[in-house]
């Protein structure tokens, strides 16, 4: 089983907003090596029953870029 995390940067305070698609997980923290182990915790406190337990977390970075004329 995988779990995909979709990864924002927050505009407003800085860092990084991640939140599972399709479950109700969602974390943040201020670099992507603390991001990285937020998602792993969240995770590990979500699923209670090792089984259900996703082996993989993929990690889905959404990036917006402003481009003008």
């Amino acid at each position: 089983m995988e779990i995909i995390f979709e990864v924002t940067e927050d505009p407003i305070d800085g860092g990084f907003v991640a939140s599972a698609l399709g479950q109700g997980i969602t974390t943040e923290a201020d670099t992507l090596t603390d991001l990285r182990q937020m998602v792993k915790d969240a995770v590990q406190c979500h699923f209670h029953d090792a089984e259900q337990m996703p082996k993989i977390i993929r990690l889905h970075f959404v990036r917006d870029e402003l481009l003008s004329l």
